[in-house]
């Protein structure tokens, strides 16, 4: 009886992560693969037998690049503008409402920067050490394209209004459709910058490759990054 074979996006719907991981497992001979044509297929018996003898840290090392992927569902490459030039939060905040209407991520910039000031007025999202979670008050899925993250950093800082008074320099622009996604979100990029060296890492980052790497790669203790 011939092997059932997958393609990658099959087995990566099955494993629930991108296809970017299947090709680093079948890199790394996770499991057996075959190139039938052109095309690189995965065979499922043996991801089956791979899965079912997982021991606990690969266990967690698959949850965490499961986390990973939805995160990268928001946070494309291409959302990632480096070294903005702003005199204060509202030029800040402005910049960056444009550039979300350039990557059509929003309908109307204008609209965007209004929210955006509207929820900055109330508390600042400035939450210290040089990050800001900008985002708008409520919840615009209409006024949105796709639940997306942008991300952009400012070269000298901008005065936010900090709770710790220092300037900002790493934005992320949260614009997504409903509260599950928000909440995901904040939690995901809250446990990324606990590690001071992330930080360090995006503020030194010299391509959108880098920054995108850093923000979606697995933490260093777990020796895969």
């Amino acid at each position: 009886m011939p092997k059932k074979l997958l393609s990658k996006a099959e087995a990566a719907k099955m494993l629930k992560v991108s296809e970017r991981v299947i090709q680093e497992m079948i890199n790394s001979n996770v499991f057996e693969s075959k190139l039938v044509g052109k095309t690189i297929k995965v065979d499922a018996e043996s991801m089956h037998e791979w899965m079912e003898n997982l021991t606990e840290g690969e266990e967690k090392i698959l949850a965490l690049k499961r986390v990973i992927c939805h995160f990268e569902e928001y946070m494309r490459p291409e959302n990632i503008y480096l070294d903005f030039h702003a005199e204060n939060k509202y030029e800040a905040i402005r910049i960056l409402s444009e550039k979300a209407k350039d990557l059509k991520l929003v309908r109307d910039a204008r609209w965007l920067y209004e929210v955006v000031v509207a929820r900055e007025e109330l508390i600042s999202t400035a939450i210290g050490n040089g990050v800001a979670l900008l985002h708008p008050r409520h919840l615009h899925p209409s006024k949105i394209k796709s639940p997306s993250i942008l991300f952009g950093r400012s070269v000298e800082g901008v005065d936010f209004d900090a709770p710790d008074n220092k300037p900002v320099n790493i934005f992320f622009m949260l614009l997504l459709h409903n509260d599950k996604q928000h909440l995901f979100s904040l939690s995901y990029i809250s446990k990324l910058l606990m590690n001071p060296n992330v930080l360090s890492e995006l503020l030194n980052a010299k391509a959108v490759t880098d920054i995108h790497s850093i923000l979606t790669s697995l933490p260093k203790e777990n020796g895969s990054k």
